[in-house]
């Protein structure tokens, strides 16, 4: 080669490494944030800031991860009222008194109703073929006698003509009630993180208050119509004796979405009627809305959910003349020798503001399906962990720091709203409220509401811990990391908040959004006027795959977004209990 085409070439080979190495250099827009100390310009954070510290406990020495792991891989499912949830109560309330929390106890509330556990459980075809069914009882179920084995009958019935002609052929039988439903491909990803501008859409969400009071919505006639049916159809198996209710999974790919038995009975007059927080939530006033786990609860067939995949083969077998049978064995067994619930709680005595307190916590009861992880696992383990490195760090807050862990969460935010009352006071109402239909799929993700309106003769009764109290941190909605906060109307927040998240902003949580969220316990105080607070988390795959669902497991968790929520939730109490004022409140409803 001569020289002119060997510096030709080394010429080349120059321009090529520049053009190379600037592609690989990314512009302003699209670096990351910095995430070292001293990065961009920035000042280098100061190693004894409490923050920086909680920081660096939270995310270098994290036990996060054992404490979830134990709940839900050794203690398992914690069904309100079942010994997973009494043993889950004892575990938790002894390892926070390990870490060195003071008045560590078990808090009864209720008479809740019966426990209940599963024992054993099997589910097969038998006939023309063999084959395995993937199905899970519901909770509350009896149990069948001994094992069953039973003739299949589908009836896919959508008014009363229809189900009578099934009148007097269906004792003794398993039934498939409900329609076969066809499955679509997901081409889009289960699991998602919000995105700029879903964040943005939540941040520029109007006061609730500047919108009219919500009212519950009354259901189509359509729908209120399909509610009266489907109550029907229950009386109806009921009457004639059926051996066992089988229902599809709303899941698919081997996913069971699986709740409590259902108590035949009318529908609610509005079956879309959400939950009224100011109702009792237990007691001779409570709705009378019979659920599976009241003490007097009627005996009802045992009640299964079968993967949708498997469902729809056996209604197909059914429908093209095969003669199917099933050998199910369902062994349960209520529980009726402690008709109480139990919250655990535990605190950090504070310093010169100790008769004040901040508290901070989730929910640990969970369906049965999974072991609990991100509904609501999660959140107990990210509480737990920020009292752990609040206690690791020696950090003495000035107000009593109380963690609490709730039951009852899922059957209407029972042990919240009882520990609420107990302590602080209730919204009382004339008449007890019309109970609304057991939650279900609609309430996975919550989104942003109105402020429910008090019924106009509401008035709210205080005690003298009310004025006490200075605010409530709640985590429950998923594994994902926390973004920012839902301030529940109060625009008096938005510059402490912001300032709190300051030191966030690299982990992702910038956003403060006036909106109100629903659907967990922070709900409890909220609807007193007490400041209490759910953060905003990423979805991941909580509503599409987890939530109540025999999904619902360790291996969901994401860990790093769990460890950044535990450090927020730290450092969030923590500068609650250090301020000279309480958080500022809202009006009060009832006053």
């Amino acid at each position: 080669m001569s020289r002119r085409r060997i510096a030709a070439a080394l010429l080349c080979s120059l321009l090529f490494a520049n053009i190379t190495a600037s592609a690989q250099q990314p512009t302003a827009s699209a670096q990351a944030p910095p995430t070292q100390a001293g990065a961009q310009g920035q000042p280098t954070p100061d190693p004894n800031d409490p923050v920086q510290r909680i920081k660096d406990e939270g995310m270098n020495r994290s036990q996060l991860m054992k404490t979830l792991s134990y709940l839900t891989n050794v203690i398992g499912p914690r069904l309100t009222g079942s010994p997973g949830m009494r043993r889950a109560n004892e575990w938790t309330r002894d390892r926070l008194a390990e870490w060195g929390l003071q008045n560590a106890h078990l808090e009864a509330w209720g008479p809740f109703g019966r426990g209940w556990i599963l024992k054993r459980f099997s589910a097969e075809v038998v006939e023309p073929q063999a084959f395995p069914l993937f199905a899970y009882p519901k909770a509350w179920s009896p149990p069948t006698p001994g094992p069953l084995a039973a003739e299949v009958v589908y009836v896919n019935a959508t008014n009363e003509q229809e189900l009578e002609k099934y009148k007097g052929t269906l004792r003794g039988k398993i039934v498939l009630n409900g329609p076969v439903r066809d499955l679509k491909a997901h081409f889009d990803p289960e699991a998602t993180r919000a995105t700029e501008k879903q964040l943005l859409d939540l941040a520029n969400e109007p006061d609730p208050a500047t919108r009219p009071p919500r009212r519950p919505p009354q259901a189509a006639p359509d729908f209120r119509a399909a509610a009266a049916f489907n109550a029907r159809k229950l009386g109806f198996y009921q009457d004639e004796g059926v051996a066992l209710l089988v229902d599809p999974s709303r899941g698919d790919d081997g996913t069971i979405f699986v709740q409590q038995a259902t108590v035949p009975q009318p529908a609610p007059a509005n079956p879309s009627a959400p939950a009224n927080p100011s109702a009792p939530a237990f007691g001779p006033n409570a709705p009378r809305q019979v659920r599976a786990w009241d003490k007097d609860a009627p005996r009802i067939a045992p009640q299964m959910v079968l993967s949708i995949e498997q469902y729809n083969r056996v209604a197909r077998m059914l429908d093209a003349g095969e003669r199917v049978r099933m050998s199910v064995n369902l062994d349960a067994q209520f529980l009726d020798q402690d008709p109480m619930a139990y919250n655990t709680v535990a605190e950090i005595p504070g310093s010169d503001l100790k008769d004040e307190v901040v508290m901070l916590g989730g929910h640990m009861d969970s369906w049965h399906g999974g072991t609990g992880a991100t509904d609501n696992g999660a959140g107990v383990a990210v509480a737990m962990e920020a009292v752990r490195i609040l206690k690791a760090l020696n950090l003495q807050p000035r107000r009593t720091v109380r963690v609490a862990l709730w039951s009852g969460e899922e059957e209407g935010l029972l042990g919240s709203r009882a520990y609420v009352e107990q302590h602080f006071g209730k919204l009382e109402t004339p008449a007890p409220t019309p109970s609304p239909a057991p939650p279900g799929p609609a309430e996975a993700r919550p989104t942003p509401q109105a402020t429910p309106a008090p019924p106009p003769s509401a008035r709210l009764l205080t005690k003298p811990e009310y004025e006490k109290f200075d605010a409530y941190f709640n985590l429950d909605n998923g594994t994902g990391r926390i973004r920012g906060v839902y301030m529940q109307g109060n625009d008096a927040l938005r510059p402490l908040f912001r300032q709190w998240l300051a030191p966030f902003a690299d982990m992702g949580a910038q956003t403060l959004t006036l909106a109100n969220t629903g659907s967990t316990d922070h709900v409890s105080f909220d609807s007193i006027g007490l400041p209490g607070f759910q953060f905003i988390q990423d979805e991941i795959d909580y509503s599409a795959r987890t939530h109540h669902s025999t999904q619902d497991t360790y291996e969901r968790i994401q860990e790093d977004d769990l460890k950044q929520a535990a450090v927020i939730m730290a450092a969030f109490v923590y500068q609650t209990a250090m301020r000279d004022e309480k958080l500022p409140r809202k009006p009060a409803p009832g006053r």
